[in-house]
């Protein structure tokens, strides 16, 4: 039983990072998925930090396509021995169905117009996901469920880079950030996330459903990445060739190596996807006929959309008629290119590849086509000036034939990433958050401090906030947990406790006679500059204050005569008299 309530049940699933068992609510009866944090890994706060970020960024979620998050919490177990450990879970709905992952395992790749609409699916959960905040960061098949009725769930929000399924992943300073197969071009080259990232990720992942391979294929997870990053995709159809021409376009789109040119929203790829269904013309397939900047166009496509518009009914023909006669003038001024360079002569010209590398952007382009060449173009993170190419295929003044590819890399210049506020972080945990943000661990420097626990981030250098290119080294100023001692001698009593509570320590007063003023302080317990654990109580002697001297007034009362008796010589003359 976890928090007196959930009751857990079979292991049903496993990831890199946590277990997810079948489990019932006992409050409400009902049947539930928990989500366990692994125990050797609970005892890492940062792995502690994501599976808490993950249970936050999910819990905010409500949409039908998303795995709904009921509770969360951390339960406290002792061992034999009496030694406590936390053990964080995640209560979520408990999804009747299989993972897109065990679907193309069991049944092979799915009917393309039933990839769509599951696509569709996932994708306005990535939309509603995108619009408040949240990247998902890890779409694959294994992420994906699908219940009986066709209802697409995607989970796995907020911690996605900490998990793997079967494939591998890749890494950097062994932090997880995506599946190699499924990984964007930004993410594979340690650049900036966002939701175009995910709509990368949903593209291969739509590639992989509908002909059983991802976009990628390599020996590891680093050749993987090249690719997505320098390689253009194959159309899908060139795999399987029940996908529609409508479908190549909306695929190799979302493939589009520059974020700004692939789809910019979930909901416009979803909508592409639901055009192919209805077999309309797509937002893919007018940016390709256009000619739009990073649009891959292949023949193959353009015949198969000539081939179906020519075997389709008049009003359906009538939806390819741009499309096609733009796939058409390409067409014919590709061949016009190819027969001007003696493609159909018979004869094969070969040109000498001139150097690429140091040149400018436009110095490259220019050099290549004046070759007689196809200049290729990828871009990459490096440390040379932004726009410098600094590498080329095939070599500078290797033989290649007339029409042939040069392919050159650009730079973007350094990657930039901004310091994190590390202030009261321990030392592992901000040392791992460094790393996850791509940046170096410098040198440890002790600092003073009252205000931060003795063992964590008191500041760093550079300071939180700042940009510092990628691997930059940051210094770590961490609290000794001690403090200087002011000198207080000749103050007041009220001067000295404030300076000693400025300085985070504590007093006691012992008075004692003496000729300065009350309350002036003689003496202090520790001397100043001397270093002392925070919260220290200094023992001050201070001139008491003077005891006052009370005066006592007695007062006599005079003496008066008795009333009762006479003068004294008149009663011994009486009293001589009588006798």
């Amino acid at each position: 039983m976890l928090a007196d309530r959930y009751e857990v049940r079979d292991l049903i699933g496993r990831g890199g990072m946590a277990d997810v068992h079948a489990g019932f609510d006992t409050r409400l009866g009902r049947e539930v998925a928990i989500k366990i944090l692994r125990s050797e890994l609970a005892r890492d706060p940062s792995f502690l930090q994501r599976f808490r970020r993950e249970a936050q960024a999910a819990a905010g979620l409500n949409h039908p396509s998303i795995v709904a998050v009921f509770d969360s919490g951390e339960d406290v177990h002792s061992d034999q021995h009496g030694i406590q450990s936390i053990q964080p879970f995640i209560v979520m709905e408990y999804v009747h169905g299989t993972t897109l992952r065990e679907r193309l395992s069991e049944h092979g790749v799915l009917d393309p117009l039933r990839a769509c609409e599951i696509m569709a699916q996932v994708l306005r959960a990535l939309e509603y996901s995108h619009r408040h905040g949240i990247v998902h960061r890890d779409i694959k098949p294994g992420n994906v469920m699908v219940t009986p009725t066709g209802v697409a769930k995607v989970m796995d929000f907020g911690i996605a880079r900490a998990i793997a399924d079967t494939a591998a992943t890749m890494t950097n300073t062994s932090i997880v950030i995506g599946t190699a197969q499924y990984l964007s071009p930004e993410q594979a080259q340690g650049g900036e996330v966002d939701a175009r990232s995910d709509i990368y990720s949903a593209g291969a992942l739509l590639y992989e459903l509908i002909t059983g391979r991802t976009p990628f294929i390599g020996e590891s997870p680093v050749s993987i990445a090249y690719q997505h990053v320098s390689e253009p995709p194959q159309p899908p159809s060139m795999f399987s060739p029940e996908v529609p021409a409508s479908l190549d376009s909306v695929v190799l789109h979302s493939l589009i190596k520059e974020p700004d040119q692939r789809y910019q929203t979930a909901a416009d790829f979803a909508d592409d996807l639901e055009a192919v269904i209805r077999d309309d013309t797509t937002l893919a397939e007018a940016a390709a006929a256009a000619g739009a900047p990073g649009t891959y166009l292949s023949e193959t496509t353009a015949q198969r959309a000539m081939r179906t518009s020519a075997s389709a009914p008049p009003a359906r023909r009538r939806r390819w008629v741009v499309p096609v006669v733009a796939a058409l003038v390409a067409l014919s001024a590709i061949l016009g290119v190819l027969y001007v360079q003696g493609a159909f002569s018979g004869r094969s010209e070969r040109v000498t590849v001139p150097a690429l590398v140091n040149e400018s952007e436009d110095n490259a382009r220019l050099l290549v086509s004046q070759a007689r060449l196809m200049p290729a173009r990828s871009s990459v993170a490096n440390e040379a000036a932004a726009g410098t190419v600094i590498s080329q295929e095939p070599s500078a003044g290797a033989e290649a034939d007339v029409g042939s590819t040069v392919t050159y890399v650009v730079s973007t210049g350094p990657l930039v990433k901004t310091i994190p506020e590390l202030r009261n972080f321990d030392q592992a945990t901000a040392r791992q958050l460094l790393q996850d943000s791509g940046l170096g661990i410098g040198p440890v420097k002790p600092v003073d401090s009252k205000e931060v626990s003795a063992g964590n981030v008191v500041s760093t250098e550079p300071k939180a906030g700042d940009r510092v290119r990628a691997g930059t080294a940051v210094t770590l100023n961490i609290s000794t947990g001690r403090v200087t001692v002011p000198n207080v001698v000749g103050l007041s009593r009220e001067k000295a406790i404030t300076a000693l509570k400025d300085a985070g320590l504590g007093r006691v007063f012992t008075p004692v006679p003496g000729t300065k003023p009350a309350g002036t302080v003689l003496s202090q317990s520790y001397q100043e500059g001397e270093k002392v654990p925070v919260g220290t109580v200094i023992d001050l002697t201070i001139v008491a204050e003077p005891i006052p001297t009370a005066t006592v007034t007695v007062t006599t009362p005079a003496e008066t005569p008795d009333p009762g008796t006479h003068d004294s010589s008149s009663s011994g003359s009486s009293e001589g008299n009588g006798d």
